[in-house]
């Protein structure tokens, strides 16, 4: 099953999700001064990035168009270089990528944002769980994690991805969060991003209280649930391809021509930091910590998470 839904592309692990050719241009692109990406590893909270982002540039105002969002907020590997090309600026591009592989220049502005690997991974598997394109509706987790832990899942080795951004944290061109620390105060870090974008965005916050509970409303787990898992999704994978956004051909025609079946489950979950334990196993988790001492020996990187307990 694996054989049929995962492949290397360049050195890079795909599903059938993507195609080659729209993933290969895609990084090719050459970022402009004025863009910004969102940038993570899948499942760590880019989608909640790419709704913050949106809000802030839209006055706290949301799009009510599926279709208009998505051609919008592009996903680049998804999308193909076209939907980055053809973006309307302010705006912003999420993409998946480790950080030698992005699309990179020291004018743009990158928020990347990551998420302890014990939740990440049990997100990771009711995505790929629900989404039928990886044939794995009727996987475990057991399944899953066997996947996880040997990077053989979209986009790779967690640790690979995260530990290929850890050292830019500080460059002034990024800026770099833990789902956590946005889940934790979020309301702090919508200011924080606002004003990484660009000093009018940060006063004009700022200054403005009702903007900022407008973005914290629309842009919360409740909102983008309503959204995404209902109206968003069902219309933007059920639209017939021409009369798709050009931008959003490329990537949208895999979903709604290769797969006809539809979602299975919510594309946004519980958004909960510590969700992890209704699923791991005490030797699962004995394994994962395991493997990040062998991957982040030498670093670090897991004091992001310290204040966290990864027991049972």
């Amino acid at each position: 099953m694996r054989e049929q839904v995962y492949r290397d592309l360049d050195g890079l692990c795909i599903s059938r999700l993507f195609t080659d050719e729209i993933v290969r241009e895609a990084l090719t692109y050459q970022p402009r001064p004025d863009d910004v990406f969102i940038v993570g590893y899948p499942k760590c909270g880019t989608t909640w990035l790419q709704h913050i982002v949106y809000l802030i540039y839209s006055g706290g105002r949301p799009e009510e168009d599926p279709l208009e969002f998505a051609a919008k907020t592009p996903l680049l590997e998804l999308h193909g270089i076209d939907s980055a090309v053809q973006l309307p600026r302010p705006a912003a591009i999420k993409t998946h990528q480790v950080f030698h592989k992005q699309p990179y220049s020291d004018q743009a502005k990158y928020i990347y944002i990551t998420r302890n690997p014990f939740d990440c991974c049990v997100s990771f598997y009711y995505h790929t769980k629900n989404i039928p394109c990886y044939l794995f509706e009727n996987g475990t987790f057991d399944e899953f994690f066997e996947m996880f832990i040997r990077g053989e899942v979209d986009f790779g080795d967690y640790f690979d991805h995260l530990l290929s951004w850890y050292p830019h944290k500080n460059d002034p061109n990024v800026l770099f969060l833990t789902y956590e620390d946005l889940k934790r105060d979020t309301r702090l870090w919508i200011q924080k991003i606002a004003e990484f974008l660009g000093q009018s965005y940060g006063d004009k916050l700022g200054s403005d209280p009702d903007m900022m509970e407008d973005i914290l409303k629309h842009s919360s787990i409740k909102s983008m649930s309503e959204k995404i898992n209902t109206k968003d999704g069902c219309v933007l994978y059920s639209t017939p391809v021409e009369q798709l956004p050009p931008s959003l051909v490329p990537g949208i025609r895999v979903m709604n021509e290769d797969v006809k079946k539809p979602m299975t489950g919510d594309f946004v979950r519980k958004g909960k930091v510590g969700d992890w334990r209704n699923h791991f196993s005490a030797e699962q988790v004995k394994r994962l910590k395991e493997r990040i001492a062998t991957k982040t020996a030498g670093s670090d990187v897991m004091e992001l998470w310290k204040d966290l307990e990864f027991d049972l």
